[in-house]
């Protein structure tokens, strides 16, 4: 289960808000020839049936068929619900982006329609939560507030703005929000909201320095949350424990972290799982290879790759959506206009080809390259580095592909100079393509691997930034093995894409020295520096465990106020 800590007020608003005319599924699929807007109610009934099974890439595929139907017909009601439900697929599948654009193309039908409207606040609130956009998430709910016609809802959406004020560390405004509904009595009949409620208000006390205030409130939380048999709700019980626990007693931070994990392992609640396994992995005292560390590296990427499959999924349905009804309203054409469609369909036919072969050799590629890793942190390069061709696709190609469909599609390629144009797209398309595949070709561990390393280094050069490579003591490099060049040459891209990106250096220094049992490469550039906390954030902590996989040691120095240094250590 992909879960929001704030998703459960949507659940609830949209048993109120989304209310539409109650159907007979079976009597439904029962008759002989539906009208149109038969059809618009059968085909949502359907998304929800999916949806409530969680077979979301089904539910999208009949909400967005729904969708088409009712906006050919004009009816805003159906169509205004289906964006919505839409929406929070998305979300479920970690798509925010995606979610805020459909939550734009439903704002001009909002209007008429109170309770969608207050939906989609809440829906926009989500969103702007999940992307740390937390001022804006906040002006969502103050819009809401008004709107919610009983205390409960209040208590959420009170709930919902005491979680973001704590992220922005604004833990009295938390406390603030949360206090008039502590002891409210229509929560005694309500005991999981009313737990809610307790432990995000001790836990708000707990970061607000006030422990003794915050620690017993989150104790009755996990009572009340025991005695209702919420299970659920234990988990984040168990992690603010964890987490008030963690400097003054990491034994009982243990305990709850283990407590956490469980339960949320039993609920297949991902997202609190890899939280569960973030204490566990910093209070791990074992020797050696760290098991929550593994644990919590492939869980994320099975996450990721699970979000990533959903992203690309609905927008496959769509794309097939949208290209469905063009193909039936160029059908529609006078007979006079055949010749040219049929042309502009080969055109599209040979875009689409030729789209698909380019995704074939990069899913050929990827499967090549993520068959070739053994061990559990070259599994871990491999899917960073499928994600960010994915990206890299989706960012400089897919745009360009849609542009010159569209192009064929809607201008007379008869004209020589629109024909022109056209080539040009597809010319331009093809060396996208060859760089994208030149940037992540496999590397050469063969005698010209320096020479190949240096050429790498040195493609950082720019008239802003000044790249020199010191050599000292000759490295034998036959003597090194191909899994520490594949990995050394990882992490010193790694650390040239971070310089790039983060650190605003006009200076990098790689130096390369050979010992009697070992290998030295020293990183310095004199940039903005780094901390243990934008080393998590930049993602270099990779780069560490790439070393460790080889038996090296990398080490970040943060003794300069200024400038950023590695050193690295390979044995031979």
């Amino acid at each position: 289960m992909y879960r929001s800590p704030i998703f459960a007020f949507i659940l609830l608003l949209f048993a109120f808000s989304c209310q539409k005319k109650d159907k007979n599924f079976d009597a439904v699929t029962e008759a002989v020839a539906p009208s149109s807007d038969t059809l618009i109610s059968f085909y949502a009934d359907k998304g929800g049936a999916f949806q409530a099974s969680q077979n979301y890439d089904s539910a999208f595929y009949y909400f967005n068929k729904s969708k088409e139907l009712a906006q050919l017909s004009k009816d805003y009601d159906y169509m205004t619900y289906n964006l919505l439900a839409m929406v929070q697929l998305y979300q479920y599948s970690g798509d925010y982006a995606n979610s805020e654009e459909t939550l734009t193309e439903a704002l001009p039908f909002l209007e008429e329609h109170s309770e969608y409207h207050l939906a989609a606040l809440n829906l926009f609130g989500i969103a702007a939560k999940e992307v740390k956009h937390y001022d804006e998430a906040i002006r969502y709910y103050n819009q809401l507030m008004p709107l919610a016609k009983d205390s409960l809802r209040q208590s959420i959406l009170a709930n919902n703005m005491a979680t973001i004020y704590t992220e922005q560390h604004l833990n009295t405004k938390a406390i603030a929000v949360l206090k008039p509904f502590s002891d409210a009595a229509f929560l005694d009949s309500l005991p999981e909201q009313k737990a809610r409620i307790i432990d995000n208000l001790g836990y708000a006390y707990f970061k607000n320095n006030q422990p003794n205030i915050g620690l017993p409130m989150l104790n009755e939380a996990l009572a009340l949350r025991n005695k209702a048999n919420d299970t659920y709700g234990s988990i984040m019980s168990y992690l603010h424990l964890a987490d008030f626990y963690q400097v003054n007693n990491p034994s009982k931070a243990v305990e709850n972290a283990r407590q956490a994990y469980a339960l949320s392992t039993k609920h297949n609640s991902v997202d609190e799982r890899l939280e569960a396994l973030d204490y566990l992995m910093r209070y791990n005292d074992k020797v050696g290879v760290n098991p929550f560390a593994i644990q919590y590296a492939t869980l994320n990427d099975s996450l990721n790759l699970a979000r990533n499959t959903a992203k690309n999924q609905f927008a496959k349905i769509k794309y097939d959506a949208q290209k469905a009804t063009v193909k039936a309203l160029r059908y529609k054409t006078e007979g006079a206009e055949l010749a040219l469609q049929l042309q502009k369909k080969q055109l599209q036919n040979y875009l689409m080809g030729f789209g698909l072969l380019l995704l074939a050799l990069l899913i050929i590629y990827l499967i090549h390259y993520y068959k070739g890793q053994n061990t559990h942190q070259r599994l871990k390069a491999s899917y960073q580095t499928e994600t960010r061709i994915a990206k890299m696709v989706h960012d400089e190609l897919a745009n360009d592909v849609f542009y010159t469909m569209n192009f064929a599609e809607t201008q007379d390629l008869m004209n020589s100079d629109k024909k022109e144009k056209l080539l040009d797209h597809l010319d331009q398309i093809y060396h996208k393509t060859r760089n994208i595949s030149k940037e992540n070709s496999p590397i050469d561990t063969g005698e010209t691997f320096f020479i190949h390393l240096k050429e790498m280094l040195n493609s950082y050069k720019s008239s802003d930034i000044n790249v020199i490579i010191k050599k000292g003591n000759p490295i034998d490099w036959v003597k090194i093995s191909d899994d520490k060049k594949i990995a050394l040459q990882r992490v010193l891209q790694e650390l040239m894409v971070n310089m790039k990106k983060h650190s605003q250096a006009t200076f990098v220094v790689i130096g390369f020295d050979a010992g009697l049992k070992h290998i030295n490469i020293s990183y310095s550039d004199n940039g903005v520096g780094c901390t243990n906390a934008t080393i998590l954030k930049n993602g270099l902590q990779n780069a560490e465990n790439r070393i460790q996989a080889i038996k090296g040691r990398l080490t970040f120095d943060f003794s300069s106020p200024r400038g950023f240094k590695v050193e690295i250590v390979i044995p031979i």
